[in-house]
């Protein structure tokens, strides 16, 4: 049987005052756009520099993170800091472990 990954995702900005929960196929290539300010949240993510990813959980299906994702947009901030500290507790920035960061463009 094929495994999928599907995941939902909290990024904050670098001051860690903002965050914003989202659900994508393709982690590496979401944090890209975001960085980059494309996409469909390029207005929210680009206007409060959100792309420094503090928290992510992989899912086989789709449905089960998009219900994720749902189920923690509507929570207050509080809960959100919670779920987060409960898994990295410093607030690392988790980017270098999906991708090379800062990315590098040349051309």
């Amino acid at each position: 049987m094929r495994q999928y990954n599907f995941y939902t995702y909290i990024l904050t900005n670098y001051t860690k005052t903002v965050l914003y929960t989202g659900v994508t196929n393709d982690l590496e290539r979401r944090l890209y756009e975001h960085y980059l300010g494309k996409g469909q949240s390029d207005s929210f993510t680009a206007k409060y520099k959100c792309f420094y990813l503090v928290l992510y959980e992989r899912h086989q299906y789709i449905n089960h993170a998009i219900e994720r994702e749902k189920e923690i947009k509507g929570w207050l901030r509080a809960k959100k800091i919670k779920l987060i500290e409960e898994e990295n507790r410093n607030w690392n920035f988790l980017n270098s472990e999906i991708m090379d960061w800062p990315p590098v463009f040349t051309g």
